[in-house]
């Protein structure tokens, strides 16, 4: 018997569980299957009162409806059944507080202030929506009396740089060198050095010139995918057409062959 027998032996075996134990672990499976079988089914409850819901909301005049606080996967559900029926969903409140999903109908999408309110939690209303329309048009109105304030102290500000320096006397603020710096690099740089440099620069005809209005690809989406669509048929066909090529000449090869 060598050492790892002698340690194996030493060990003491693993507890054996009895019938009373096996039975509760079964038990317990059992009981965690039934809660998990119950959920699906109240899952499947809850989709079937959401796609119900959503259709009478198709069908009315309503811009939108508002669900009670729920959890993710509830929520989660809403969201799925809403992009299938070509709603829009969002969720506000707080997290295991209050959180809810609210539907909107495409043609009616919420409003800047509606989202603004609903994030701040006071809901929405007739009144809530006055109340912020209000305060958007208090607030545009000092924005446009800070822009005009600015525009006429910089006016005025132009105004007194213009009055000041009229009163001067031109000659004295005119500068002239009194040297030509070109003659110290004549020898450097030439005498038709600077018209050189300053000549006109031209397109370069051989390249051509594309307006940038016909850079742009004004194919809606719907004729982009087809588009693409005919062009992955085309690489097949013609891939198609170079496989048959290579079978028929390897098959002529094999005959030119066997008749030899």
């Amino acid at each position: 018997m060598d050492l790892l027998d002698t340690i194996l032996n030493s060990m003491d075996a693993p507890p054996t569980t009895n019938e009373q134990q096996k039975t509760l672990i079964k038990k317990q499976r059992e009981m965690v299957e039934r809660i998990q079988n119950k959920q699906k089914e109240e899952l499947l409850r809850f989709r079937k009162y959401v796609e119900e819901r959503m259709g009478r909301f198709a069908k009315d005049d309503r811009t939108y409806i508002e669900f009670q606080p729920l959890d993710k996967v509830h929520r989660s559900v809403i969201h799925e059944i809403a992009e299938n029926g070509g709603f829009i969903a969002m969720s506000f409140g707080r997290e295991e507080e209050d959180r809810h999903s609210v539907v909107y109908k495409k043609e009616h999408p919420p409003s800047e202030d509606e989202v603004t309110a609903r994030r701040n939690g006071e809901g929405w209303s007739k009144e809530i929506a006055k109340e912020y329309s209000e305060r958007r048009k208090e607030r545009l109105a000092q924005e446009q009396s800070l822009i005009e304030t600015e525009a006429n102290s910089e006016a005025g500000t132009s105004r007194a740089h213009g009055s000041s320096s009229s009163g001067s006397d031109p000659t004295s603020i005119e500068v002239k060198p009194t040297t030509n710096y070109k003659a110290k690099y004549a020898h450097l740089i030439g005498e038709s050095a600077a018209l050189q440099a300053a000549r006109k620069t031209e397109t370069n005809q051989s390249y051509g010139f594309v307006p940038s209005k016909n850079k742009k690809d004004m194919r809606s989406i719907e004729q982009t995918l087809a588009d693409i669509q005919a062009k992955k048929r085309l690489k097949l066909q013609q891939q198609q057409q170079e496989h048959n090529l290579n079978m028929a000449t390897s098959q002529d090869v094999n005959l030119d062959a066997e008749e030899r």
